[in-house]
């Protein structure tokens, strides 16, 4: 089975450039990887938070966040 993996951000360039790095590098065999936009799926907002998201760009993997560098806290999104 895959372990579930999300990817937020918010398309500024420090986060198209982990996208292309990190999210990209995960074997496909192991994870089912999903991109999500923070800046175009706002309504997605409070599900990073929840996941412990608190700027982007992040990666979620099996409910335990990661983040990457400092593109834009979670708030600035709003």
């Amino acid at each position: 089975m895959k372990t579930k993996a999300v990817f937020y951000h918010a398309g500024c360039p420090v986060c198209v450039a982990a996208e292309q790095n990190v999210a990209a590098a995960l074997d496909p065999a192991r994870f089912d990887v999903e991109v999500v936009h923070l800046g175009t799926a706002k309504a997605r907002l409070a599900e990073a938070e929840q996941a412990g998201v608190k700027s982007v760009p992040a990666l979620v993997i099996g409910g335990q966040a990661y983040h990457i560098n400092f593109g834009a806290g979670v708030e600035a999104l709003r």
